[in-house]
């Protein structure tokens, strides 16, 4: 059976979300796809909670009616727009509210396949439905592009994995585990682990870690003049990327693939390093030069300027973070991909989101390299959802 609609959504996480919040308002006939909140419920760690602000944390309506102010409200809960680490589980309960509020016809099959056909574009649905939409807007996020480094890829399953498959921390209970990486995600599962009784240390090129600052907004009046508060933290450069999104897309590519490669890589959140410094090894400044399977784990070869070091262990996760790669969406046909202009392995976008592809668009990660490092975080998703929506009415 083929039904057609105007806009298809592929994708209901935060941006996905907040685009179909837009589209309603707008009076956009649209369909949108996938379980709510999936990446959220299933490739992150139990226990872990957001590094960004509570104030920067919401999904977007026209209105402004559904934050997590509100849903936090509606519960009769304390809500602190930036002295609270928001937890993983009430974050993934207020984006099913926000969707329960804003999406009540979210379609929850998965999407298999998108082509092109003529001017509209053909999806095929889990349960061989097929839909035909004139515009598409893939809202995946992170799903599909989780990167481990190449000198990894060799490594049996059951002794490396990435971060994004280890949401349950206490499956490594008992067990002598090497985290990889220098990012919040990496100190974040070394916590985890550690207090799920994991036997773990941190491997890490950066020759030293990031750790929340603190409260960015009961700073001083001098200091936040020095380093105004933004919704990817305080500093002018963040205040540029957080609230001119516009303005960073029409910086020169060069420029701008720079800053997304080198800026933000997120500071461990509050409270963390306590729980982190002294309960695990923290090697920072070491890099991976060998691993070798033996029967039951890894022999790691670290490098230093210290010198050379060797550890044994039963598993190894590659805390190594996520890079847009368009050739990853196994869902998009070979036709259809062919005809996407990439950069970087990120699609080159154009100032409305839209691809190469005319009525193709990607918000999120996929839109980073165009749009700025926030389209990393939920509070992209603002601009990206006005902008797209706009666009499509």
């Amino acid at each position: 059976m083929v039904t057609q609609t105007e806009v298809a959504i592929v994708g209901a996480g935060p941006y996905g979300l907040s685009l179909a919040a837009y589209l309603k308002d707008r009076g956009v006939r649209h369909r949108i796809f996938g379980a709510p909140m999936q990446t959220w419920k299933e490739r992150m760690p139990a226990g872990m909670s957001l590094k960004s602000d509570p104030f920067a944390s919401n999904l977007y309506d026209p209105a402004g009616r559904f934050t997590l102010k509100d849903y936090m409200r509606s519960l009769g809960q304390p809500y602190d727009p930036t002295g609270w680490s928001v937890p993983l589980e009430t974050f993934v309960a207020y984006g099913n509210w926000f969707q329960v509020q804003t999406a009540p016809d979210l379609d929850t099959r998965e999407v298999r396949n998108i082509e092109a056909s003529g001017h509209d574009f053909i999806l095929d649905l889990a349960d061989d439905d097929r839909l035909q939409a004139k515009q598409v807007v893939l809202a995946v996020g992170i799903r599909d592009f989780a990167h481990v480094p190449p000198g990894l890829s060799p490594i049996p399953a059951e002794l490396a994995s990435h971060s994004s498959q280890v949401c349950d921390p206490a499956r490594f209970a008992g067990r002598d585990v090497t985290v990889l990486g220098g990012g919040a995600s990496a100190i974040d599962l070394v916590m985890l682990l550690h207090e799920a009784g994991a036997t773990v240390r941190l491997v890490a090129r950066a020759p030293q870690l990031d750790f929340h600052s603190g409260d960015q907004g009961r700073r001083s009046l001098p200091a936040r003049m020095r380093r105004p508060t933004s919704g990817v933290g305080p500093g002018w450069k963040n205040l540029l990327v957080s609230e001119a999104p516009g303005i960073f897309a029409r910086m020169p590519e060069s420029l701008r693939l720079d800053v997304v490669r080198t800026m933000l890589g997120p500071a461990a959140g509050k409270g963390v390093r306590e729980r982190v410094e002294g309960k695990a090894p923290l090697l920072v400044g070491n890099k991976i030069v060998d691993v070798r399977a033996r029967r039951d784990g890894l022999s790691i070869d670290l490098e230093s300027p210290g010198g050379a070091t060797q550890i044994e262990t039963d598993h190894l996760i590659a805390a190594t973070g996520y890079r847009a790669d368009v050739s990853r969406l196994a869902f998009l046909s070979q036709s259809l991909m062919r005809r996407i202009s990439v950069v970087a392995g990120s699609p080159r976008l154009g100032f409305d989101f839209q691809s190469s592809v005319p009525g193709l668009y990607f918000v999120g990660l996929a839109a980073a390299s165009r749009f700025g490092p926030v389209q990393r975080f939920a509070y992209g998703a603002r601009f990206a959802a006005k902008t797209v929506a706009g666009k499509l009415s």
